[in-house]
């Protein structure tokens, strides 16, 4: 039997749980998770064929989880299965780009104007610690990445719509496909932060029409650096 996968503890069909009780998490989202983690690190690439069989070895489990494990990546955008040739990681053209772009603009914007109206002054402090260490990553491109996400998804969550936030997650797991070229573009990195500093003060300055305006304009401004890439 091929070796289990660190992260997937596999029963033997027909093998009842010692408790009598299912797991926390279904072993199809555990799959899902390691495979989108893989997709997003580019590890499989944009374009690639998925080998399930490959794969089901790997991770020590059948075939049936995994496929399962493929539609849910598929329903986020991140796969596509194609007829009698399997599943493929979704290869984002320039229209997808664009039209992400385009709904992340009016999303987020969105939500800025709401969070400048109703953030807490705790929620502002918040915002400004992330805004902070964007400040202090500019020259780690990683922790950069994944400060500005933070940053976008707190603002989202104090803006609390919940499918508004369900939504974006989808989008920017699409976007994220291209996302790091276009923040890696020559110069795009100092101009996102010149934005986030006056999207920050905007909504320390509780105004929402023009934190409205400045995140929807940044989000414009990733598009054309992602067209770019």
């Amino acid at each position: 039997m091929p070796a289990l996968h660190p992260d997937l503890p596999v029963l033997a069909a027909g093998q009842p749980r010692a408790s009598g009780r299912l797991g926390t998490r279904a072993l199809y989202e555990q799959v899902a998770e390691q495979l989108r983690t893989r997709i997003l690190a580019h590890t499989l690439a944009p374009g690639s064929w998925i080998d399930e069989q490959a794969l089901a070895a790997e991770y020590g489990i059948s075939r049936t989880p995994l496929r399962e494990a493929l539609k849910v990546l598929a329903a986020e955008g991140l796969v596509t299965m194609k007829l009698r040739r399997g599943a493929y990681v979704t290869e984002v053209s320039e229209r997808d780009l664009a039209e992400v772009f385009h709904l992340l603009a009016l999303l987020e914007s969105d939500a800025a104007r709401i969070a400048a109206q109703k953030a807490t002054p705790a929620e502002i402090t918040e915002l400004l610690a992330i805004h902070d260490e964007l400040e202090s990553a500019i020259d780690d491109r990683d922790r950069f990445f994944a400060a500005n996400e933070r940053f976008h998804l707190r603002l989202l969550e104090i803006a609390d719509n919940r499918w508004r936030i369900q939504v974006v997650a989808d989008l920017r797991k699409v976007m994220k496909l291209n996302r790091r070229q276009s923040l890696f573009k020559q110069g795009r990195l100092e101009a996102s932060l010149r934005e986030h500093r006056l999207i920050m003060a905007a909504l320390k300055a509780r105004n929402a029409e023009r934190a409205r305006a400045l995140m929807h304009k940044h989000l414009e401004a990733g598009r054309e650096a992602a067209a770019l890439a």
